[in-house]
């Protein structure tokens, strides 16, 4: 597991920009993200987030191992989602994120 702490300096430079965390918070460009851990892609469990068919159609349950996956490729783990984002590359920033995720309760 990794590191909340910059797991959430990590997530605030490279992913607020398009998602919240809080409970209840808005959506952005991308879902808020309160809670995600066990939560199943495209469901709604995230009330009021349009997601692409392919988001539903994988129907993943967000893990640590499911998250890592995505986030290292986002557009390869789920092709046509619509996260602009690129991925990271290094496995511990992975780590650290899904850490700070992994708080959202």
């Amino acid at each position: 597991m990794g590191d909340p702490v910059n797991g959430k300096k990590m997530f605030m430079k490279m992913c607020a920009a398009c998602h919240t965390t809080e409970k209840g918070g808005k959506h952005k460009i991308g879902p808020n993200l309160h809670g995600i851990i066990g939560k199943t892609s495209g469901s709604m469990s995230t009330p009021g987030f349009n997601y692409t068919e392919t988001m539903k159609e994988k129907a993943v349950v967000w893990n640590e191992k499911t998250l890592s996956d995505y986030l290292e490729l986002p557009k390869k783990y789920i092709p046509g989602t619509k996260m602009a984002f690129l991925g990271l590359k290094k496995a511990e920033d992975r780590s650290d994120i899904i850490a700070f995720l992994s708080t959202l309760k």
